[in-house]
């Protein structure tokens, strides 16, 4: 059984500085396969020998859950460390997945924001917290379906900003409304904040809808299109009910494939900034 501990000390710096990659995925439409890629990303970071920890700021706890970490294990959640009850290095659990620990979540977690409303710091909560922990290469947050202060929060912690997005008419409908809360967060709290690029996903060729759904995106977000694909694919889906992360589950399914092609792709943006964009 997954115990919580302190994460392992290393030559990088706390998390807002000395290299360490802070990565929201956020959008407020739900079943976009953002909790999904969240997981994925994560595991396959730390496949790629990438010190990571994954955030679960839905108090829906999917993230903890999609890392084989069950809610009866969670002594400290993210909700105690965004109360103050805690220190973030208390609550961060390992994983049995390779160099890849959690900061779990809980139902506790729906009642923070209310509880935080009438804070002075209420924004940078997670981001203080955040900057006492060391030895992470990249921190994943998957943020919850809304724009509320928990995802204020996690992009005013974040060093980058991926949007997953599924190719359908109603997941586009929110976009105006994202990239109006990520401006708010870029010129109030985080100047630094910058939009990575919009993940597509459940993705199929086949269909007009498909195709001309990417055609918008890409007006939308030009040159922030990852080229890594993720298709609709029933080996995900199944992957999730395991409590495990598709790229474990079943490596060689085109699911996973194309998670770890992103990863990668991630992995060789590090230090270099995307060219265009709105938000920068």
């Amino acid at each position: 059984m997954a115990s919580q501990s302190n994460p392992p000390e290393s030559k990088h710096g706390n998390a807002g500085g000395g290299g360490m990659q802070i990565i929201s995925f956020a959008n407020q439409k739900g079943g976009v396969g953002k909790t999904t890629s969240a997981i994925n990303c994560a595991a396959g970071l730390g496949m790629r020998r990438q010190k990571t920890l994954l955030v679960d700021m839905d108090p829906q706890g999917n993230a903890t859950g999609g890392v084989g970490i069950s809610k009866k294990q969670v002594r400290i959640s993210i909700y105690d460390v965004l109360i103050g009850r805690y220190e973030a290095a208390e609550a961060v659990m390992p994983t049995s997945y390779e160099n890849l620990s959690i900061l779990p979540s809980n139902i506790n977690l729906a009642g923070c924001e209310l509880e935080l409303v009438d804070t002075s710091d209420r924004a940078h909560r997670l981001k203080n917290a955040l900057d006492t922990l060391r030895g992470f290469d990249y921190i994943i947050i998957d943020c919850p379906p809304s724009l509320g202060l928990l995802t204020i929060n996690a992009l005013a912690a974040s060093t980058g900003l991926i949007v997953p997005m599924q190719c359908e008419y109603f997941a586009m409908e929110g976009l105006s409304q994202l990239v109006m809360t990520m401006r708010k967060v870029k010129n109030q709290y985080n100047p630094a904040l910058m939009m990575l690029g919009v993940l597509v996903t459940v993705y199929d060729g086949r269909l007009t809808l498909s195709l001309q759904v990417m055609d918008e995106l890409k007006k939308f977000f030009p040159n922030r299109i990852f080229k890594s694909v993720i298709p609709r694919n029933v080996r995900i889906s199944e992957a999730q009910s395991y409590g495990q992360p598709v790229i474990q589950f079943d490596r060689a399914c085109k699911g996973a494939e194309k998670y770890l092609a992103f990863v990668d792709e991630l992995l060789a943006m590090r230090g270099a900034a995307p060219a265009g964009g709105m938000f920068n």
